[in-house]
């Protein structure tokens, strides 16, 4: 007979035991994580945007892009498409979104410890583009590409004319 230690078995539920705990989120440190897209209709150059409302949280009355916060657990594409039916009413598939500029804000209204948000293309969409959020936005519709309204929210207007020009980048805002 092996001379096996007497509590061998014990040491298998001890390594599992033994594995790292997965920390608890560090919430004053963290960035919010969020989304926004721009639909290009390339044959006749438009971009959909929305004017923010009256009542929106920031930049009232300012035009933007779709954009909302990641929820916990989803991932960004997601988020991606779900805030554009959300507030436009447009589907695009998650695999079809494109990387267009990255936005690392130091701070935002909803995130004071900052944000970092993923500016993606879609060229491939169904639906007409409609309001779907009235109490936040007072129109949403398809603006020329060439007309882009100077009342725009500086840090998405910034990433819509860097897509726009062909330049893929990255912005720093409120950093020191």
């Amino acid at each position: 007979m092996p001379n096996n230690p007497p509590d061998e078995g014990n040491t298998v539920a001890q390594q599992t035991d033994d594995q790292p705990k997965a920390l608890q989120p560090a919430l004053e440190s963290m960035t919010l994580l969020v989304a926004a897209v721009i639909v290009h209709d390339k044959a006749t150059n438009r971009v959909v945007l929305l004017q923010r409302s009256e009542n929106a949280k920031f930049a009232q009355g300012m035009w933007d892009l779709p954009v909302g916060k990641s929820e916990p657990g989803e991932p960004i594409t997601e988020t991606a498409v779900r805030e554009l039916y959300e507030e436009t009413g447009l589907k695009v598939k998650p695999e079809s979104l494109k990387v267009a500029h990255i936005i690392h804000g130091a701070w935002g209204v909803e995130a004071p410890n900052g944000f970092l948000t993923v500016v993606f293309a879609a060229h491939e969409w169904t639906g007409e583009p409609e309001n779907r959020e009235p109490r936040k936005h007072s129109q949403v519709r398809w603006v020329d590409a060439s007309d882009i309204p100077e009342a725009f929210v500086e840090t998405t207007a910034s990433s819509l004319h860097g897509y726009l020009s062909g330049r893929s980048q990255v912005s720093l805002d409120g950093w020191r």
